[in-house]
């Protein structure tokens, strides 16, 4: 048994100072978990559970949310189910009620992959665990692995519902460390693979996420979230899709959309959505759109439905959306 001691911070000036020797816990629900399997073998834990958890309007009519709000306190907040329903969405989609209560926003952000091979320390070699060892997904069970944005040395596949949603809705990490606070845009907060799969997110050593902060979006109102798995519940997406959309005067103004269960990061659609900018909704313009972003996709042996799968569900996704208008 690996002996770990605990330390809990008050403030994020000391969270910050901790962060340095030690891995941050929030609820838990991932690291916990991973420390059971023996994947994650830190001999320090720093509780940042007293961080903030505000969910407050920005004097622009954003939203901020501190790192330590729950998840299910973020989804079934006012200001987020009426002006950001794709995120109160993805939330509900993922995981059971009770992991969601436990469960912290800056936690969402830093879980890491459920790759069978990541997960199995005793029998699998993984680049992502190990870096160099080689990856044992390579030629074997592939089925929930990436079609976009993979590697060589890495095909897993980021298990976030949340993160999805918050990409489509151009959200932004506040960050602080040794050096100061800094921004990141969500969409470049995680790392692809490359050469290094372990390396997952921009995070420097030192660092904390403190805060989420979403702008003020016309095309939140008019969003949703669509996840398809393997089971009804409880169960990672093989495909996932945020969207959201305005229109005028018959024609699509300008459309999010991102995609989960696909990359090894929540993958922004920035191709489907030039593609739809001034388009008539129709199925075939969303097909056609889906299609364009989907072009450089490199399935594996297992999950080549993936590809289908993702251009059929942004349609729906977007027939939903324009259901009343088209």
């Amino acid at each position: 048994m690996n002996p770990v001691s605990y330390q809990r911070a008050s403030s994020l000036s000391e969270a910050v100072q901790m962060a340095e020797t030690s891995r941050l816990l929030g609820g838990g629900t991932n690291l916990v978990d991973l420390m059971r399997k023996g994947v994650e073998q830190p001999s320090r834990l720093t509780d940042v559970t007293a961080l903030s958890a505000a969910i407050e309007e920005t004097g622009s009519g954003g939203l901020l949310i501190g790192a330590a709000a729950r998840n299910s306190t973020v989804a079934a907040h006012p200001l987020v189910r009426t002006r950001y329903p794709m995120l109160s969405r993805a939330i509900l989609a993922g995981a059971s009620a009770q992991v969601r209560n436990m469960a912290t926003v800056g936690g969402n952000l830093m879980q890491r992959t459920r790759c069978l091979y990541f997960a199995d320390v005793a029998g699998s070699r993984c680049n992502k665990r190990e870096p160099g060892t080689g990856c044992d997904a390579a030629g074997g069970f592939d089925r929930y692995h990436a079609i976009l944005g993979a590697s060589s040395a890495c095909t897993a596949t980021h298990p976030s519902d949340m993160c999805v949603a918050l990409a489509a809705l151009d959200a932004s990490v506040r960050i602080a460390g040794p050096a100061g606070e800094r921004t990141v845009p969500l969409v470049d907060f995680h790392r692809l693979p490359g050469d290094r799969p372990d390396l997952e997110t921009v995070l420097e050593l030192g660092e904390v996420i403190e805060t989420i902060e979403i702008p003020a979006s016309p095309f939140a109102a008019r969003s949703g979230y669509r996840k398809v798995r393997d089971r009804a519940s409880y169960a990672f997406a093989l495909v996932s899709v945020a969207s959201g959309l305005t229109l005028r005067e018959g024609r699509i103004d300008e459309a999010r959309i991102a995609f989960g269960g696909v990359a090894p990061k929540p993958w922004r659609a920035h191709r489907a959505e030039a593609a739809l900018r001034g388009a008539v909704p129709s199925a075939e313009a969303f097909m056609a759109a889906a299609a364009l972003e989907l072009a450089d996709a490199a399935p594996l042996a297992g999950n080549a439905f993936k590809i289908e799968l993702a251009k059929r569900t942004l349609s729906a996704v977007l027939t939903d959306l324009t259901g009343d208008d088209r």
